[in-house]
Parts: structure tokens; sequence; C-alpha cells
């Protein structure tokens, strides 16, 4: 199996290159701010399935942004949809929780209402849309709280704190599952495994670690596993503001791809073990 993954320094970009037989395309090669230089690269390639693991993820500057955000994750995406779908090879691209409202208590289902609050859902949802319209086989997998060894993530930034405080405040009424980036390529390179076998399903899906938590509880996991002594106080999102309003209720229904990938939710208290023995050996 021969799989071309646009995307080389991000968490999920990285973990899928640590996992081997994989093309990887860097922004140097692929700037997805100009759409052409994707387009070339998809109508050359000889690979079996395309992997998009490049996104505008700075959900704050998004809102200053948003044209920029757009190109990246929309405009673009769409336009390699389009030429992806013409030579029928599988395109998966991720999205995430931001394409919801973010409101009641319920597990969102891939096929339920989308209704971003800011830029980076706006955009994102663009690009689901462009896939969804280009026709070609497809998956798009939506995911959340995303965590690995690699870049700036939360994992990283509490440790960060934790090292040099004994007390924190951190938000505690946004729910969600954190998800291992590593979790995200292994599920993406079964669902490749499928179509290339003739057995993929063309869909939108959701994939989240298990069990959904807080912030405040994902930090606590973080300092119990790392043996960091932290007192932290739950605060709720209106004493945290920020340009971006984050979605209250991330939790995501992941049934569907269970059904027909047979792939299960990862328990990301395990994956974050497995994040921390990464960080500590380097």
């Amino acid at each position: 199996m021969k799989v071309l993954v646009f995307g080389k320094t991000g968490q999920v970009a990285t973990e899928l290159a640590k996992r081997g037989n994989v093309i990887a395309i860097g922004r140097d090669q692929a700037d997805f701010s100009d759409a052409e230089s994707v387009i070339s690269i998809v109508e050359q390639t000889d690979a079996d399935v395309i992997i998009n693991a490049v996104a505008y993820t700075a959900v704050d500057k998004a809102e200053e942004e948003e044209a920029l955000a757009a190109s990246v994750n929309g405009t673009t995406v769409a336009q390699m949809a389009i030429v992806a779908a013409a030579r029928n090879i599988p395109l998966l691209h991720i999205s995430t929780d931001y394409v919801f409202a973010g409101d009641g208590t319920d597990a969102w289902n891939p096929t339920d209402m989308t209704a971003p609050l800011g830029a980076y859902g706006r955009t994102k949802l663009l690009g689901e849309e462009g896939v969804i319209a280009a026709g070609g086989p497809h998956v798009i997998l939506r995911t959340s709280w995303v965590l690995s060894a690699h870049c700036n993530n939360f994992v990283k930034t509490m440790l960060r704190l934790g090292a040099d405080r004994d007390a924190l405040s951190i938000v505690n009424d946004q729910i969600g599952g954190p998800t291992a980036a590593g979790d995200i390529a292994d599920a993406l390179l079964s669902i490749a495994g499928q179509f290339v076998a003739g057995n993929g399903v063309t869909g939108t899906y959701h994939f989240a670690g298990n069990p959904n938590c807080s912030w405040a509880d994902f930090a606590a996991e973080i300092f119990a596993q790392a043996d960091l002594s932290v007192n932290i106080t739950g605060i709720p999102s209106a004493d945290y503001p920020t340009p971006a309003t984050r979605p209250l209720n991330s939790r995501m229904d992941c049934t569907t791809l269970h059904t027909d990938y047979n792939i299960q939710q990862p328990d990301w208290r395990a994956s974050l073990a497995q994040v921390l023995t990464d960080l500590k050996q380097g």
C-alpha cells in the first residue's frame, strides 16, 4: 500500500511518518495557501490513498486570519478533492469537533447538524463540504483534543507549567475526549488499508479517546502520571476568555467508525502514558 501524506511536521503527520511506508509532503513542496502546488502533486501521484494531515489549527489567530485559514482548511482541500476524485484515489481528511455548536450534553453523531462557533470551525467545515462535493471515495475523520510528544499541545503545556507551579486554575466546563495522534495515525492507516482491499466505505466518521473528561480532569491525569504535585482549581470558560469561543460539549459518538471499520475508541489514559514515555526518551 502506497500512501501519500500531506503534512510532515504536525502531530498526526509525524506519527504517520513513524509508521513507515508513507510519502510525506511538507510545506516546502505543497503550500496549502497556494492550491496549485497541491493539485500538481495529486495529479502526478501514483499513491493508492491520500491522507490530508495539513490544517491551519491556530484557533484564536484564525479569528484574525480567516481568509488564510479558509484557504488552507477549505479552498485548497476542495481543489485537492476534485483531482483525487477524478483519479478515483481515496482521500482521507482529518476534521474537528469544532464544526459543531458545542451545546447540550449528548455525544455528537456524524450526521448531526453543524454550526461552528468561530473561524477555525467554519473553515474546517468548508474543507469537509469540498471533499463531499467532489464525489470521490473518501473518509472525513473528525477528532478532538489531540495529544502527542510533538508540537505544541495541552500535555506539553501542562508539563511545563506543572514543573514550575504547585497550583493551577483550569477550565472544567468543556467536555471531550483527548485523542492521541498515534491513535489517529493508526486509524487512518487502517482505513486506508480497507480502501486498498476494496472494502472502504465513504463517509464522515468520529474518532476520539475514551472516557470523556474536562480539561481539568485531563490535567489531573497528566500530573498523576508524570508524578507532579499540582493543586487544580476548576474554573468555567467564562473565567478564561479567549478570542475564539470553544465548544463546551465536544463529546463524539464513534459508533459508526466501529461498525464500518471495526476501529474501537482508544483509552486516552493509556495513550497518554505512551506519550509521556516518548517525551522522556526524547
